[in-house]
């Protein structure tokens, strides 16, 4: 994409680009991620906070940023009875002095059976 008034081109670059989105966008420095989810929806909020949080860990890899560069991340749960859970495994997660800005909310999920879902946004390194 190329600016036209200032003749700047912008790239994005997308990552595990499917029909309906795309994992990760990667624009400016910035690296934009899809909500994630577990795939194993079985678990318990812990295992499914450790299985998102993983996949997070991942992309941000991939897209050339790991999670001490997260600038914005925001968690919607199911059930705000979950949310100990959660920050217990977070808490483990995150880099002491590194922890971003964080918004969490209760919120109906579009697969019912995911307790958890989360979205971040990041510096690339």
């Amino acid at each position: 994409m190329v600016h036209r008034q200032l003749g700047i081109k912008m790239e994005i670059t997308r990552l595990h680009i499917g029909k309906r989105l795309s994992e990760a966008a990667i624009h400016n420095g910035t690296v934009y991620l899809a909500g994630q989810i577990a795939n194993d929806t079985t678990q318990a909020i812990e295992g499914q906070t450790a299985e998102v949080l993983a996949q997070i860990e991942r992309l941000l890899l991939e897209a050339g940023s790991d999670k001490t560069r997260i600038l914005m991340c925001q968690i919607y749960l199911t059930d705000m009875q979950n949310f100990a859970g959660m920050n217990s495994v977070w808490d483990q997660w995150v880099v002491a002095g590194s922890a971003p800005p964080r918004a969490t909310v209760e919120a109906r999920l579009a697969n019912s059976a995911c307790l958890v879902e989360i979205v971040v946004t990041a510096a690339k390194i």
